[in-house]
């Protein structure tokens, strides 16, 4: 058996990088992480250096992790310039540290590529095997710690049943997700609402009919490189707005759609034969991710619309359970998304604020509560969504 460390995801065979990988997760299937290599959508100028980790048995891949070198907090939306700033003041660098997550995306999902069936190293010890090679990676280059952002409900309730002397930390954060309870239509889905919610959520849908804008949703046979390059300048716009670096390019775009044409959903906004929207989702076998949006016409409620709405009514066609619409934003629960936890795992090879960030973790978790509590009490619905 035999542990090793890859600076480019092409050097892993891609057949058994992709064997591991479970439901289909977009975000971490090699044709999806080469096309951000190739593209240079990560790499030293943004700051995520790849690393990825596998454990080969009989020269055979059968445990991955994605792994990336960090030099800084962009794209991983789990925010920890307080402990940069603290390691600062101690004459002590933060910053090179390594983070298994996917860049720029905060959807949860598998980690820990392991192999279920094979005869001679479970899962688990498949795990501690990648687990241990992270912190010794931190150990031999003097890195400040590992970080695992975003992992599924069961990789993250094994992460904290680990012995304490793992010295594993965990943070808990939130996000907005809709639930499918096997509805048959968005009609159906409406009459689980609050009456004033449904409402609501009719007159913004019919305010962008009498409009005029018109929709296409596309995957990525159906997306021409004219959809992609529209997309492309509506992603764009929307970084540049915000003061932000607008990191994924069309070329990175149309690779992925080329490769993964199944994982794409573009929903695109029309008027007057001009495509002036757009919103980019993907799925797995189970779950719609809203990625990115943009627009180059301000037309009350077309980012409701097109961002939800048109994810929804899809999801539900689909028979997705669920739809992750991407991070922030408390207007999300009038238009039926529910505040769900989500958590990421930290090791730092030196804490020289043990204390102190066990003080901050725990008033960030009691805040995080009572912020789920209040915003659970804005619930438009009925009777709450059953979450799995």
């Amino acid at each position: 058996m035999e542990i090793k460390s890859f600076s480019s995801i092409d050097q892993i065979p891609a057949d058994q990088w992709n064997a591991l990988v479970p439901n289909h997760y977009p975000f971490i299937l090699h044709e999806y992480l080469n096309a951000l290599e190739t593209h240079e959508c990560v790499g030293e100028k943004y700051g995520w250096i790849p690393c990825h980790l596998g454990v080969f048995h009989q020269d055979k891949l059968i445990a991955a992790l994605p792994l990336y070198e960090k030099y800084n907090n962009y794209g991983e939306f789990v925010f920890d310039q307080a402990w940069e700033s603290a390691w600062k003041q101690v004459g002590l660098d933060y910053y090179p540290k390594l983070v298994s997550a996917m860049p720029y995306t905060p959807a949860r999902g598998p980690r820990f590529l392991t192999t279920d069936n094979h005869p001679d190293i479970h899962v688990e010890q498949q795990r501690k095997l990648l687990l241990n090679a992270m912190k010794s990676l931190c150990n031999e280059y003097q890195l400040s710690g590992a970080h695992i952002l975003f992992a599924n409900a069961e990789q993250q309730n094994w992460l904290e049943s680990l012995p304490s002397e793992n010295n594993l930390l965990f943070r808990f954060g939130t996000q907005f997700h809709w639930v499918n309870q096997r509805y048959e239509s968005f009609d159906d889905f409406l009459a689980q609402l609050t009456s004033k919610k449904r409402k609501n959520i009719k007159q913004e849908r019919r305010a962008i009919q009498e409009s005029g804008v018109t929709f296409r949703i596309l995957d990525g046979h159906t997306a021409t490189e004219t959809d992609w390059a529209n997309f492309s300048y509506f992603y764009d716009k929307t970084f540049i707005e915000k003061w932000s670096t607008p990191t994924l390019n069309k070329d990175f775009f149309i690779e992925v759609a080329q490769k993964l044409p199944d994982t794409i959903v573009l929903v695109l906004a029309d008027l007057d034969g001009q495509c002036i929207a757009g919103a980019l989702m993907f799925q797995s076998d189970d779950t719609l991710y809203g990625r990115h949006w943009g627009a180059i016409k301000d037309v009350k409620h077309l980012h409701f619309e097109t961002c939800f709405y048109q994810g929804i009514e899809y999801a539900i066609e689909k028979g997705l359970k669920i739809f992750e619409p991407g991070a922030g934003g408390e207007h999300k629960i009038a238009r039926g998304f529910i505040p769900v936890p989500i958590h990421s795992t930290h090791w730092l090879r030196v804490n020289p604020f043990a204390e102190g960030i066990d003080h901050f973790i725990e008033q960030e978790k009691a805040a995080i509560n009572g912020y789920m509590d209040e915003c659970s009490d804005m619930s438009p619905y009925k009777t709450n969504p059953e979450i799995d």
